[in-house]
């Protein structure tokens, strides 16, 4: 129930998205490799952060795997020592699903936006359950070695079907958008 085109579509606007939100600095790379299917529905850290995006039509998570390791800690929390990386993770992956929103409320106007959420990385394994009519896997290098993982779940209840052009994420400080 959704189309090829729509599935590139959410794939460049989760590219831009990743690249503009998930680095720290502007200036840190961040590089994308797509997974196969069966590493789609295997844990690719030991922890995950779900984000999801809903509409009458169809409901997206966005889910960032990570471990909480040395070099994503140093990375992520820098000098602040009294915030935990999950939740530091939660709040980069708010920005990144949230400049994903923008890009889709374009297309779908009726798009609410959940609260993220921590769960094992072992739960990734259970999303075909969801019977998704996209589901895809990709490995992401933030900075010069942080290893992340990001997966793509749609699950339509109606045709989805759009042609999103490649167009230049707006950058933001993090304010609060109010509906």
């Amino acid at each position: 129930m959704i189309s090829q085109q729509a599935k590139d579509s959410l794939e460049r606007i989760f590219f831009q998205s990743a690249r503009t939100r998930l680095p720290v600095n502007a200036g840190d790379a961040c590089e994308i490799t797509a997974l196969d299917a069966h590493q789609a529905n295997t844990a690719l850290a030991s922890h995950i952060v779900v984000l999801t995006i809903s509409s009458i039509a169809f409901r997206f998570l966005l889910v960032l795997h990570f471990d909480d390791d040395q070099t994503t800690r140093d990375y992520y929390l820098r000098d602040a020592e009294d915030r935990a990386l999950p939740e530091a993770l939660m709040e980069v992956g708010n920005l990144c699903c949230g400049a994903i929103n923008q890009r889709l409320v374009e297309y779908f106007p009726d798009l609410g936006m959940s609260t993220p959420y921590q769960l094992s990385g072992a739960c990734v394994s259970h999303l075909t359950e969801l019977k998704p009519d996209y589901l895809a896997a990709f490995r992401v290098t933030v900075g010069a070695n942080v290893q992340l993982g990001a997966t793509l779940c749609v699950c339509a209840s109606a045709p989805v079907d759009f042609a999103a052009q490649a167009a230049q994420v707006e950058e933001s400080a993090g304010e609060l958008e109010l509906f």
